[in-house]
């Protein structure tokens, strides 16, 4: 996924004669995995920590955290000892007392006794001892008074990191020892007490967040156990040369004779640098689709677009959590449908909760404070997902598109003229002339749910997030490596139309097409329905009106 190439380290997989892969499970280790290179990146998070800075790392699920954190571990081991935690190692009943939760977080320092250095002889008897009584009544200001006396036998400073605190979730004794450290930060600035150089946090859900959910509102306390911690706002999205420079690697390896500049490019343009997404897409197309097509084809657009047919069409981890996450949340899911279905523009308001959450769990991103989805392959799922929910309710427009589909490919290719032309007809059979109650996004709803079953297995589609909006709508269809552009748009006027027709022509030049295709839903009873061809320069315009 995502790595620095840190000395001998990187060289371990030519010494023992594998070849490496992309990996998408877990920690990405650099002898076995191509990585984008993160020092650059953990430079910039060691600034922190040289500060003496405490910071939480909150990102959605399989945005490469833990991946970070062991890069950023070698980084700072030339420095500074590192203490490196995982909270999936306490359960549910580690947390149930505050002696537990000393008991449980004595052991897991137990066990980074061979892997972490700095754990001083008289640290780790203490440790020892504590997690093996069988009633403990350990408290935490002992654990603290234990963790200051190690701070101070040490002889550099000490970083510990704290991996997956959302296992910590709901639970007031993890609030409690937030409390406590946030005490020792302050004396340390206050009083000069030796305490931790840097604490980070990593996890999807924000501490903050997670005070809201565990004290009642009786017990509600303005301050956060974590409010001293510094911002963490430095991008651990993949930027395309980072890219790049991991496609690059793979290429001097396997020769394919791609150009990783445009496939780098492509990829972010797809994934918004979301680092598990750029790894599936490339493990794809180094495993399955490299069989199916010569290495020379599946490293290009039409590779990628077979891709991200087959992750669209899987179910894993990533997507199954954010479907989860918008069950759990019906007014988060209403306000990401009602933005992609609708056009809705939503200003970026970092004191609402649900925008906070929708971030949180990765689903949005701020661009020029207005909210967009985090990439183009999320926008598609989302996408399908509500036009699922039409389909089980036996959509005529769904089944009538699929009762069609063999009519509209030829020889490989999808014939939208003639997709434009049979959709017109559907929608005058079904919904009889347009009424004024009708909105664009019932429109694009029932477009896309006639043009679904059409590619579906095949192709896939995408709404371009700059043209979304209450008056136009471009879909961009890529079919077996061939891209196709329909703009869907509501009649106001022959200047607009005029303008839409320019709008287009610069964008098939954009993506060096000549031919391209416009749906208009007209309300003039004078209108000529059907599907006529338009020359516009060099460019061909297919223009079908409801």
């Amino acid at each position: 996924m995502l790595i620095a190439q840190y000395g001998e380290e990187t060289k371990k997989g030519e010494r023992f004669g594998y070849m490496k892969e992309f990996n998408t499970t877990a920690v990405c280790i650099p002898s076995k995995h191509y990585m984008v290179d993160l020092s650059e990146k953990v430079a910039e998070i060691k600034k922190l920590v040289d500060a003496g800075k405490y910071f939480t790392i909150n990102r959605a699920r399989q945005y490469g955290k833990t991946t970070t954190l062991t890069a950023l571990k070698v980084f700072l081991s030339k420095e500074y000892y590192v203490l490196f935690l995982d909270f999936q190692g306490i359960g549910k009943s580690g947390f149930s007392t505050e002696e537990k939760f000393v008991q449980e977080f004595c052991r897991l320092v137990w066990n980074r006794r061979r892997i972490d250095k700095g754990l001083t002889d008289a640290f780790l008897e203490i440790m020892h001892d504590w997690k093996d009584r069988k009633e403990s009544d350990i408290r935490l200001g002992e654990l603290f008074d234990a963790l200051s006396d190690w701070c101070e036998e040490a002889d550099k400073g000490i970083v510990v990191f704290i991996d997956e605190v959302d296992s910590a979730a709901n639970n007031q004794v993890f609030l409690d020892f937030l409390a406590q450290l946030r005490e020792k930060y302050i004396s340390r600035d206050k009083d000069g007490i030796i305490t931790f150089q840097s604490v980070i946090l990593a996890g999807v859900t924000d501490v903050k967040h997670l005070k809201s959910k565990i004290r009642d509102e009786a017990d509600t306390k303005e301050n956060s156990p974590w409010n001293i911690a510094a911002d963490f706002t430095i991008d651990m999205s993949l930027s395309v040369d980072g890219i790049k420079g991991m496609l690059d690697e793979y290429e001097a390896d396997h020769h394919t004779g791609m150009d990783t500049g445009v496939m780098a490019r492509q990829l972010r343009e797809y994934t918004n640098g979301y680092p598990f997404l750029v790894s599936r897409i490339c493990q794809l197309l180094d495993t399955r689709i490299a069989e199916t097509m010569p290495p020379e084809e599946a490293w290009t657009d039409r590779g990628i677009g077979e891709a991200v047919r087959q992750i669209l069409s899987e179910s894993n981890t990533l997507f199954q959590t954010i479907t989860k996450n918008l069950n759990n949340y019906p007014e988060l899911k209403a306000t990401i449908r009602s933005i992609l279905m609708e056009g809705t523009k939503l200003a970026w308001n970092a004191q609402q909760d649900a925008i906070v959450q929708m971030q949180m769990y990765g689903l949005i991103r701020n661009e020029h404070n207005t909210v967009r989805i985090a990439n183009r392959i999320f926008e598609t799922m989302l996408y399908n997902l509500f036009l699922s929910d039409e389909e089980l309710k036996q959509n005529v427009f769904f089944r009538e598109g699929g009762f069609a589909k063999n009519i509209f490919i030829e020889d490989g290719k999808l014939n939208v003229r003639l997709i434009l032309s049979r959709f017109i007809e559907t929608y005058h059979e079904i919904c009889g002339s347009l009424e004024e109650r009708f909105r664009e996004k019932d429109g694009r709803e029932q477009f896309l749910l006639y043009l679904k079953p059409i590619i579906n297995g095949t192709g896939n589609y995408y709404i371009e997030a700059q043209t979304r909006d209450q008056k136009r709508t471009d879909v961009i269809i890529d079919y077996f490596g061939q891209r196709y552009i329909i703009e869907l748009k509501i009649w106001r006027g022959e200047r607009y139309h005029a303008e839409g027709e320019k709008q287009i022509r610069e964008y098939l030049d954009y993506f060096g097409l000549s031919t391209g295709y416009m749906l208009s839903f007209n309300f003039n009873k004078k209108k000529e329905e059907g599907v006529r061809r338009v020359q516009i320069g060099d460019k061909v315009l297919f223009e079908g009106t409801v």
